[in-house]
């Protein structure tokens, strides 16, 4: 039977939670604040936590924060509960790296669902783990520049694989692992305010992906999914922390991509706000083609939704044009597949 730690002051409410949880077959314990939550989640390594926010003594941000800074707490599932509905509040709490959070007033299936899905989570991850890895100190000597540093995340990294469209880690994780992509395509995306998926960028093989600072407790700020077979190679970021600090030269290098990385981001923003739909349409196409690694006259296959949302245009917009691109001999489309048929032209679109 898993153990649920419930943080509430409100007596009635934590009361009422509590049976509801304890008619779902958890063993509840209970704390009316943060305080004493802290101290029972010490004593009693719950399997997971559901507290609440504006309390006295200390507030649920506090409890989260303590709770991920002790190597014992720091992985057990955190979900808020509270009547606060503004988005920052929200996102402060996914921020300090909560796994979930529930607005009040809640019903019991959302209570039982959002428990439910982290344990299971919780249980998968941990099936997963493995030992961190460990570079030796000879290793570290050896990489001197930005290509032996990723010959050593080929060497020494940790090989996982992502079929299309499989997770690689969802924004408000706790990010622990950087990668190299090894083959494959990723795209990282964000949701906006409506629940529209925004790609904020495309990586493709030997790029670096999943930077966030380097403090444990960040998490990561947007999502990244294969948009094809992908197979990447990920070293602790602890690691890489420690082989950045001992060697300057690595760390300009680096520095150097993740600027020019900017630098493209920015380009690409520039022409979601300012370009028209059909240079916005033509340059997204040729962007994939040069991610994909793709001839321009070989077949892409890409979903309209992603062409859409890197491109920053609406997903009916998109399809008018590209149905206006095959009529001017531009492009070719069969089924999701387009061949670019004009190279210039789409460069040359305005």
């Amino acid at each position: 039977m898993k153990t649920i730690l419930l943080i509430e002051d409100d007596v009635a409410l934590r009361e009422n939670t509590a049976e509801l949880l304890e008619l779902s077959n958890y063993n509840v314990i209970t704390a009316p604040n943060g305080k004493i939550g802290i101290e029972k989640a010490f004593q009693e390594k719950p399997d997971i936590v559901v507290c609440d926010i504006m309390m006295p003594e200390i507030d649920g941000y506090g409890v989260l924060e303590t709770l991920a800074k002790n190597q014992k707490t720091q992985h057990i599932p955190f979900i808020f509960l509270s009547a606060k509905t503004e988005h920052k509040e929200v996102r402060r709490g996914m921020d300090l790296g909560a796994d979930d959070y529930l607005t009040k007033p809640f019903d019991e299936e959302e209570l039982i669902s959002a428990v439910e899905s982290r344990l299971a989570k919780a249980k998968i991850l941990a099936q997963n783990v493995t030992e961190p890895i460990k570079v030796e100190v000879e290793k570290e000597d050896d990489v001197r520049n930005l290509n032996e540093l990723k010959n050593l995340f080929d060497d020494e990294g940790e090989i996982s694989m992502y079929k299309k469209g499989e997770t690689i880690y969802t924004e408000g994780d706790h990010s622990n692992y950087i990668y190299l992509i090894l083959k494959g395509v990723v795209k990282t995306h964000q949701m906006d305010e409506n629940g529209k998926e925004l790609i904020t960028a495309l990586f493709k093989p030997d790029d670096f992906l999943g930077f966030t600072s380097f403090e444990d407790q960040i998490p990561y700020q947007e999502s990244a999914t294969a948009v094809e077979k992908t197979e990447l190679a990920g070293i602790s970021k602890q690691a890489l922390k420690h082989i950045l600090e001992s060697n300057k030269k690595v760390t300009l290098d680096l520095m150097n991509v993740l600027t020019d990385n900017l630098s493209d981001i920015k380009q690409q923003l520039l022409q979601m706000a300012y370009s028209s739909v059909k240079r916005k349409t033509a340059q997204t196409i040729l962007q994939f083609v040069k991610v994909l690694d793709k001839k321009p006259s070989e077949n892409i296959k890409i979903s309209r939704g992603d062409l859409a949302s890197v491109a920053g245009i609406a997903t009916e917009s998109l399809i008018r044009t590209l149905s206006a691109f095959k009529k001017e001999g531009l492009i070719e489309i069969e089924g999701r597949n387009i061949k670019i048929l004009n190279v210039e032209g789409l460069e040359m679109m305005e």
